[in-house]
């Protein structure tokens, strides 16, 4: 038996996908509808974060832009297999994915899921979905820009981050956690897009010390998976 067969975060899991898939198909079909190309698209988010990255982001207070099931089950996975005791997550946004990986971390036995959002609205709300899906013991969540939430007081080595954040951010989060990720460490990146950041070609380069493959889920999400070696 596990937690996303027949628990409590199973039913909070299920209503919250429903809501985000709700709040989310407004933006989708803003996106899904226009003339514009997906390059265009993502290059339009990657100058807006560039010019205020916390007030674009203020704009989606309200959206969950988050995993998919079958994302999240493959984070699930993920924990168990790599018996993860310490994740990091950049970008929890309602606690959706926190969910998946603190259910990891308890069907295991224990272990801590540090999150962190910009948005003081989000964090309250996954606080309150990480408690009701009775998993708040294994999550802490931080509030602030990631640079400064992330660059102190991590506990100790990592076993697995989750980066799902501001595009143009992923690099410079992973440098900031490099120190610590141990050896097999697995880095999961949603929306790892091409064009932000340089962070695919940095982590598809193995003189970086990673190996690193695209995902198949939501094609044109820019999902990538990536071993620490």
């Amino acid at each position: 038996m596990d937690s996303l067969t027949d628990d409590l975060a199973a039913d909070v899991l299920r209503r919250l996908h429903q809501e985000a898939e709700a709040a989310d198909a407004p933006l989708a079909q803003t996106f899904t509808n226009g003339t514009s190309s997906r390059e265009e698209i993502i290059g339009r988010v990657i100058e807006a974060e560039s010019r205020d990255l916390k007030g674009l982001y203020n704009g989606f207070a309200d959206n969950f832009l988050s995993v998919s099931p079958r994302l999240g089950l493959f984070l699930y996975m993920c924990v168990r297999s790599c018996k993860a005791k310490r994740i990091v997550e950049f970008g929890s946004s309602m606690g959706i994915s926190a969910i998946y990986m603190a259910a990891a971390l308890r069907d295991m036995g224990g272990g801590r899921l540090i999150g962190t959002d910009l948005e003081p609205g989000k964090i309250e709300r996954a606080r309150a979905n990480v408690a009701a899906a009775g998993l708040a013991d294994f999550v802490e969540f931080r509030l602030g820009d990631a640079r400064e939430t992330l660059n102190s007081d991590l506990g100790g080595d990592i076993d697995m981050v989750m980066l799902d954040g501001a595009f143009t951010l992923y690099l410079p989060i992973l440098k900031l956690l490099e120190p610590h990720l141990k050896p097999g460490a697995l880095v999961v990146g949603e929306n790892a897009f091409e064009e932000a950041s340089g962070y695919i070609d940095y982590v598809r380069d193995p003189r970086n010390g990673y190996l690193s493959l695209p995902l198949p889920f939501n094609p044109g999400r820019g999902n990538e998976f990536t071993i620490k070696t």
